[in-house]
């Protein structure tokens, strides 16, 4: 049995610091790589985009509506190829294709950042630090 002493209790509260000052160094990090500077003004140019806003609230409504019906047992067909065909034409708009390019270039470039902390902790913390008993 090991009873922790005061300064075993200020040390780990040190390393605890220290790990979320780290934290907060690597996100303020992350927001000056070109990848998320490009993604923030995608992201700018479509919420200023009428046409795209327009679009996303008519895809939005029909898969409300959509979803409300599964619930219900009435979704058919045609409601799946509705909603289908609203999201391919909110992701034709060019506004959104770039959006959506660098947010899947951001994706790919956090991705990194997760396998580099992950490597030593010999555990995905992506995809398992909180999770259990997953086989």
């Amino acid at each position: 049995m090991s009873v922790d002493t005061e300064a075993d209790v200020e040390s780990e509260t040190a390393d605890r610091s220290r790990v979320e000052q780290l934290g907060v160094e690597l996100g303020e990090a992350i927001t000056e790589t070109p990848e998320y500077r490009r993604f923030e003004e995608t992201k700018q140019a479509v919420e200023e985009d009428d046409e795209a806003q327009q679009k996303v609230q008519e895809f939005e409504e029909l898969r409300q509506e959509f979803m409300l019906a599964r619930q219900t047992g009435e979704a058919t067909q045609e409601d799946i190829q509705e909603v289908q065909q609203a999201q391919q034409e909110l992701h034709n708009l060019p506004v959104m294709a770039d959006y959506l390019e660098a947010q899947e270039v951001l994706e790919n470039k956090l991705e990194a950042v997760n396998e580099a902390i992950s490597e030593p902790l010999a555990v995905d913390f992506g995809q398992q630090a909180g999770g259990c008993c997953e086989d």
